[in-house]
């Protein structure tokens, strides 16, 4: 547990380091106990010229929220920056971390993003961690797959 706990604070400073405007996202990928890549949430490229973190879409969109913001995801860095370094990630597990306005880290609610579960599970990711409020949770990346689109079933069409 003590180890998971040291993979959040790497994964919460990372989060600090975000351009979004709304919420403060950071990864880590983790191989045989060495973080072997990290990203956090942000507009395509680091351009802050292309936020559009204040736009609201309407509640009954077509696509989910997590398709409908400017930013890259924390979970979709990490993972291209492993890749572009030429790094072997099958097996490895992502750590995925919120931090409010004092970097502290917040608990992970239900897993909702399709998109980011979609692409650690294609990549080879094996274990995808979150630390909710009841504890410390290290999932599959099966798991996390299946549990974003029971998740977007349970939204009945209202993605907010």
């Amino acid at each position: 547990m003590e180890l998971h706990k040291k993979f959040f604070q790497i994964a919460a400073h990372v989060a600090i380091h975000s351009l979004c405007l709304r919420d403060k996202c950071g990864s880590i990928l983790v191989l045989n106990e060495d973080v072997i890549a990290s990203g956090y949430n942000s507009p395509p490229g680091n351009h802050t010229d292309d936020r559009k973190c204040e736009y609201q879409f309407p509640l009954d969109r077509l696509k989910p929220k997590t398709d409908c913001t400017c930013c890259m995801h924390a979970e979709q860095r990490a993972i291209m920056h492993a890749l572009k370094s030429g790094k072997d990630i099958r097996g490895s597990t992502l750590y995925f971390t919120r931090v409010d306005k004092d970097g502290e880290i917040e608990y992970s609610g239900d897993p909702y993003c399709t998109v980011c579960s979609r692409m650690a599970y294609d990549a080879g990711i094996a274990y995808w961690v979150l630390w909710h409020e009841s504890g410390i949770k290290v999932y599959s990346a099966k798991e996390i797959y299946d549990l974003t689109y029971e998740f977007q079933k349970k939204s009945k069409g209202r993605h907010a």
